[in-house]
């Protein structure tokens, strides 16, 4: 490990003096392309075991998603997690979530490279649906770098969507690169060196927006993992309002006070939004709706037969029609087949044959 450390700490002083401009895009594209490849021999078990990179933690996960909790020690990541659950008996009626508190990881830089226990814990931060970075609000901008930049190294893309990349490999015919739009990074020799570092030399590559060489880079890879992320930063109790609000202006933030329970409101709601679930409420014949715990679905997956499936696999062949009431329907209720989509907060009645 100690020398790819070294080939790596190599590289990145490398990048760091070579000055970034259209000539050397093609030599840091390359640097670039080395830098994943260590580190992607950092990450991954000996053995190219089953279990994806880095070993992780025996972290169970139970219910619809899954929130990490990353960030430096003593930022409140523990005060935060107790008392969201300890104030909103929702946070466990809805049963959407493990709160996974990733250890102190950011202890220091280099948990991407390998260093103590780093790999481990960021492994858990793979497997999450949605990352919180806590960040105490008196020091946020240089903590929120570093773990980013931990994140980053680990594969994990926070709030961003795969680059619109076509990559095949093919058996013969070269590097075959078409660009349906301007490129201000990449072009054929740049995109030829990085595959060739790969040991690629015949493959199909499509551009379908601007794209950089870290782009092409992850695509190749093909080990990243795109997660929301939820900046909470917290003690907003030591600034001021002035302070505040500049804040409330910043994109994926949410300011909170955990020791005084200040903002959870936007924070849960937050939440919600970015894990895209929706709620669905049961209502058996001749009673009122259970509004205590929804049956929740993943916002890709809402037909009423999957709302069936979530249920049990035999309720959809037992199923005749259902009553809807809420926002998925113009009449409260309205008798629909097993196609039809919810909406988050409806309330669904099953008939069965």
């Amino acid at each position: 490990m100690s020398s790819t450390l070294a080939k790596i700490a190599e590289i990145e002083a490398e990048m760091a003096r070579t000055q970034k401009n259209k000539a050397t895009a093609h030599h840091l594209g390359l640097l670039k392309a080395r830098l994943a490849k260590l580190r992607r021999e950092l990450i991954t078990p000996k053995g190219g075991g089953g279990g994806g990179p880095g070993e992780g933690f025996d972290v169970a996960k139970t219910g619809d998603a899954r929130i990490g909790f990353v960030g430096f020690p003593s930022v409140g990541k523990s005060t935060l997690l107790s008392n969201l659950a300890g104030v909103y008996s929702e946070v466990a009626a809805y049963e959407f979530t493990t709160l996974t508190t990733v250890p102190g990881v950011i202890r220091y830089k280099g948990a991407k490279d390998g260093k103590g226990r780093g790999r481990q814990v960021i492994a858990v931060a793979r497997t999450c649906n949605l990352i919180l970075i806590v960040l105490d609000v008196l020091k946020p901008l240089g903590h929120k770098k570093i773990i980013e930049n931990e994140l980053e190294g680990f594969g994990i893309r926070l709030n961003s969507k795969p680059p619109n990349i076509g990559f095949k490999k093919k058996d013969k015919g070269g590097i075959n690169l078409t660009a349906t739009c301007p490129q201000s990074e990449l072009d054929a020799e740049t995109v030829k060196s990085i595959l060739a570092e790969y040991k690629i030399h015949n493959a199909d590559v499509t551009l379908r927006s601007d794209a950089t060489a870290d782009d092409l880079i992850d695509v190749v890879e093909g080990n990243r993992v795109y997660i929301p992320c939820i900046y909470v930063l917290n003690k907003i109790d030591q600034i001021s309002i002035e302070e505040l609000d500049i804040i409330y202006k910043v994109p994926h933030c949410v300011p909170i006070s955990a020791h005084h329970r200040w903002n959870f409101d936007d924070l849960l709601e937050k939440i919600w939004d970015y894990l895209k679930l929706v709620r669905i409420y049961t209502k058996p014949k001749g009673q009122l709706p259970d509004y205590t715990s929804p049956v929740v679905l993943p916002y890709s997956r809402t037909t009423v037969e999957d709302f069936c499936m979530k249920i049990h696999k035999n309720l959809i062949k037992e199923f005749k029609y259902a009553l809807v009431w809420g926002l998925s329907v113009k009449h409260n209720p309205q008798k629909v087949g097993k196609d039809h989509t919810l909406e988050d907060e409806d309330v669904i009645q099953i008939v069965k044959k």
